[in-house]
């Protein structure tokens, strides 16, 4: 049976010579190697391939491509395309994490940032973790929250990603450990179909420290998507997820494709597929998707 390899580096640079070296590898071993199928021209390709484990391929790739900046990925020729993705937020579908940037009001982002790197490299428990966070922003004006929000970039292709998912009948579920009040604006701009996140509590306009429970960590991500798999009479291997860090461990390792985004290494294990240098629209290359199909 033909297993794909598809390789997406930056617009331009996926040469002639990236190409003869993964090839190479294929042959030295003995690989049955099918015709290139672009994706999008010196962007992206497919080449299947069957007559060797997918792991002992892939690790001869990365061999040959060490020096290239090349997102790798092999996965099987049949049904690539996922009905189900579910996308974290902070360092993922945006640039940054959202918590941190609340704790800059208050001069204490290098402070939270810390705390939030340990939390996401699985060094110390998350919801303990996110609680200190809220706690030192406690008596924070609400209306920082705007502020905070308005100086949010999104992580190039999150547009692309979910419209295209969603254009070819795709659930896409926007899910996060941070807060409701930026994945409700998030996944309105990006057109995702349902969000979820926690709830920051709010008295007199000004934030308690308190989140209103329960907190959604990483089980609670994994039960939306094990939720939505039932309601939507799917398959697990119908489904793919993205994130970068420990609080989407287990939603990683659920899904039929999970990613990890520029991951932190725990993230990296668990995650059937990585991309180190791409932007999101490298998740369609993934499934298949040629540039022609993509919806801005």
């Amino acid at each position: 049976m033909f297993q794909i390899l598809t390789l997406v580096s930056a617009k331009g640079r996926l040469t002639a010579s990236i190409v003869a070296d993964a090839t190479a590898a294929l042959n030295k071993n003995a690989c049955q190697v099918d015709d290139i199928n672009w994706l999008s021209p010196d962007e992206a390709l497919d080449i299947p391939f069957k007559g060797a484990p997918a792991n002992v391929v892939e690790g001869a790739i990365r061999n040959a491509l060490l020096t290239s900046p090349v997102d790798i990925y092999i996965g099987p020729a049949e049904d690539r395309r996922k009905h189900l993705l579910m996308a974290d937020m902070d360092a993922t579908v945006i640039s940054s994490e959202t918590l941190d940037d609340l704790a800059a009001h208050i001069g204490l982002k290098d402070e939270i940032a810390d705390i939030t790197s340990k939390a996401m490299n699985g060094e110390i428990d998350f919801n303990s973790a996110l609680e200190l966070r809220v706690k030192i922003l406690s008596g924070l004006p609400e209306e920082t929250l705007s502020q905070t929000f308005k100086a949010i970039h999104l992580t190039p292709g999150a547009k692309e990603l979910i419209r295209s998912m969603r254009a070819y009948g795709a659930h896409c579920v926007l899910i996060s450990g941070g807060f409701s009040y930026f994945t409700s604006r998030i996944a309105k701009i990006c057109g995702f179909n349902e969000h979820h996140a926690n709830q920051l509590e709010i008295r007199n306009a000004r934030l308690t420290g308190q989140i209103i429970k329960p907190i959604l960590d990483r089980e609670a991500k994994c039960a939306h998507l094990k939720r939505l798999v039932f309601e939507l009479g799917l398959k697990p291997e119908d489904t793919a997820a993205i994130g970068d860090g420990a609080n989407d461990v287990d939603m990683l390792k659920a899904a039929g494709l999970g990613v990890a985004y520029k991951g932190k290494p725990i993230a990296v294990k668990a995650a059937r597929a990585r991309i180190d240098f791409g932007d999101l629209r490298t998740l369609l290359f993934y499934q298949g998707y040629k540039l022609e199909e993509f919806v801005s």
